[in-house]
């Protein structure tokens, strides 16, 4: 049984946790699917936008307990030596569109990779929880991540409770996007994806890379930063279709180089 799937239609990378007798606990082997997956999403040149979903009705119950290795992937060291950055979860730069289609519970973990895409749409069934305080142990990535998606109570709220909040009450905060019901939210996911692939994909990824990165620089070197990312965007081939299709007054037919 593959613990992650990987589905690649019309530009649109579909990955999918896939343990659904566990409730999509991240148990060793599937985080080294989860792992390969995103890798071969970032590596994938006819990839241009992703979408983060789960089978069943529990979208991940968070790391496996029972496998330490869920939560930290295999390298040296023990569960409590995580390195700062070893996936997509913990800070993989990806530059690419991503997309997290939730329904059910979404825990630790699951909530950890999800607050890595840029646009969540959830279910009204689903809930999302960061119970590590309420087993005596710190959240780390989440904590860092999350007060830079809501306000600061917000974050505390689900941070220092350990408690769920609903898919009505995330919204409200601003951690979900859109919320649908959940029959509709798969349909939701993929036509906001197809959305995305109208635009130039690298002009995409250079906006997104110039909003990341200067988040944490002054004014002056993010714009020299920005004015940069503009003149390696301004040599790729899908600058020349835009500024024809314009011309043209035609949809433009992006190649992605």
């Amino acid at each position: 049984m593959t613990l992650v799937t990987y589905e690649l239609a019309d530009h649109v990378a579909t990955i999918t946790l896939n343990r659904p007798e566990a409730r999509n606990a991240i148990n060793g082997a599937l985080r080294e699917d989860l792992n390969a997956a995103w890798n071969r999403f970032r590596e994938d040149e006819d990839a241009w936008v992703g979408i983060l979903t789960a089978t069943g009705d529990v979208f991940c119950a968070g790391g496996d307990l029972k496998d330490g290795a869920g939560s930290v992937g295999t390298f040296a060291g023990t569960f409590w030596e995580k390195p700062t950055i070893n996936s997509f979860e913990s800070g993989m730069e990806l530059f690419k569109p991503t997309i997290a289609a939730v329904h059910g519970p979404c825990v630790g973990y699951g909530l950890t990779g999800v607050l890595f895409c840029d646009f969540v749409i959830a279910s009204t069934a689903a809930t999302f929880s960061f119970p590590e305080v309420s087993l005596g142990v710190p959240t780390i990535v989440g904590a860092i991540r999350l007060p830079e998606r809501v306000r600061w109570a917000d974050a505390m709220e689900l941070l220092l409770t350990g408690k769920p909040m609903t898919a009505q009450r995330a919204k409200e905060v601003g951690l979900v996007w859109r919320l649908v019901e959940p029959e509709n939210l798969q349909a939701e996911a993929q036509a906001w994806a197809r959305t995305l692939t109208e635009a130039a994909p690298l002009a995409q990824r250079a906006t997104k890379e110039v909003a990341w990165r200067t988040a944490n620089m002054g004014w002056i070197e993010s714009v020299r930063f920005g004015e940069t990312m503009r003149k390696v965007a301004a040599a790729t081939d899908d600058v020349v279709e835009g500024i024809q299709a314009w011309r043209d007054k035609r949809k433009p037919q992006w190649k992605g180089r």
